[in-house]
């Protein structure tokens, strides 16, 4: 049964929710085991399980101290899995990331030398305080789940996953990531100041010197690849799929769609940003215990998968818009279903 080609009954959407309530326990389980170390950003934390379920990677972006090392660190350390951080700096080299060939005298050949991107899950800290050529070096990882050194392509794990942090280019010493690797990052995640009474909970968890909260881990990595088949076969009616659709070519041609955007947008998203949105959506219909997807599910990841995938023409930055409050607008243009 794959909800592209089958016709959904009711009976099937029961059996199909009978199936969702039981996969999405381990990540619940998964998030509330984070959320001892982690206070609020619960967004943040919902997005890191979304792009386990669609086996994308995830870009966060805030500024420096509001937990983003931190919220990854723990997803992963709560996984029975594998975990590399790398700290991205300016001196940093391509070789350092995927590995390189080292000659062996004895033999009088080369063997290859695996670097720390051989995991599963990789957390790119401060990934734009690396030149470009470093970040490149990520785009076949990112893609193909292979790297290549030497004349040798060598199979990523399963699953494989980067999670990426970076400061808001603005910030003294960074780099703008190139524009083909930041269309490969399913989401990009907006970390923001935590409120008053969030801060205050931090303080005081995290006042102690000594004994801080662990991590157990409490899930396997056969979780993840069994609910990533569950989440393939949550239902997306056919008006929804137009509506994903509507939503993406209206950043390419907003007067088609009669938004008042023309002249906003000086290149849209790209067919990846539908897929993703579609795919995003049923993760959060899948976490909400759902088997089939709402038109909120879509709204509600729009900003997430499009804001890094929209490239604002001159005249939107004279008027000093933004991705965001461009996703906004075609939120409320765009009919819903």
């Amino acid at each position: 049964m794959t909800s592209s080609t089958h016709t959904f009954t009711q009976q099937d959407v029961e059996a199909l929710a009978r199936q969702v309530e039981i996969a999405s326990k381990p990540f619940q389980a998964l998030q509330s085991e984070v959320q001892r170390i982690i206070v609020g950003q619960e967004h943040l934390l919902e997005s890191l399980i979304i792009g386990l379920l669609c086996n994308g990677h995830l870009l966060i972006e805030g500024v420096p101290g509001l937990a983003k090392t931190t919220a990854v660190a723990s997803l992963a350390a709560g996984i029975r899995t594998g975990f590399q951080r790398i700290q991205f700096t300016p001196d940093l080299l391509p070789a350092d990331l995927i590995g390189t060939l080292v000659y062996r005298p004895g033999n009088g050949d080369f063997t290859v030398k695996k670097g720390p991107i051989f995991t599963n899950i990789v957390l790119a800290d401060e990934i734009n305080r690396a030149p470009a050529k470093v970040q490149s070096a990520l785009l076949e990882a990112m893609q193909e789940r292979q790297v290549t050194i030497g004349a040798e392509t060598h199979r990523l794990p399963d699953p494989f996953l980067v999670l990426a942090t970076q400061n808001p280019i603005e910030q003294e010493g960074t780099y703008p990531l190139p524009e083909a690797q930041v269309d490969r990052f399913m989401l990009k995640v907006i970390v923001s100041y935590p409120t008053p009474r969030e801060e205050r909970q931090i303080l005081d968890r995290m006042v102690r010197t000594t004994s801080s909260p662990t991590i157990q881990p409490s899930m396997h990595p056969e979780a993840i690849l069994e609910a990533r088949r569950i989440v393939d076969e949550i239902f997306v009616d056919e008006r929804l799929r137009d509506y994903a659709v509507a939503l993406v070519a209206a950043t390419r041609d907003p007067v088609a769609y009669r938004t008042p955007l023309a002249g906003l947008i000086q290149y849209g998203a790209s067919p990846r940003a539908t897929i993703n949105l579609v795919r995003a959506a049923k993760a959060k219909a899948f976490l909400a215990g759902r088997g089939y997807v709402v038109p909120q599910d879509i709204k509600d990841i729009a900003h997430d998968v499009l804001r890094h995938r929209i490239t604002l023409s001159y005249e939107a930055e004279a008027e000093e818009k933004t991705p965001d409050a461009i996703v906004r607008t075609l939120l409320e243009h765009v009919p819903v279903p």
